[in-house]
């Protein structure tokens, strides 16, 4: 998180930066990019406050897990970024 994102989320909404798709399989196969699968891990760098009754539970810095086509894609300063609900993450990931 060598940049600091401008952009504050509302509510329960949370700012992922995806990590990036695999380049090669365990075994060593370099895969192409028409094959690559979309990441479903990435790092937490904006949080919003949470609802009314219910403050969010992840932080910047927090790698977390995610659906498949969770979030909506954004670009900010020639970064990409997802912009998704709380409640779209499905785990965090201890480090």
């Amino acid at each position: 998180m060598a940049n600091k994102l401008n952009i504050t989320p509302l509510a329960d909404r949370v700012i992922v930066k995806p990590a990036p798709a695999e380049e090669k399989t365990k075994g060593g196969i370099i895969i192409p990019d028409t094959a690559k699968e979309k990441p479903q891990k990435g790092t937490v760098v904006a949080a919003g406050p949470g609802k009314k009754d219910e403050p969010t539970t992840v932080k910047p810095g927090d790698t977390v897990l995610y659906g498949k086509y969770a979030g909506t894609e954004i670009s900010f300063d020639g970064e990409d970024y997802l912009i998704m609900r709380e409640s779209d993450i499905l785990a965090i990931v201890p480090e």
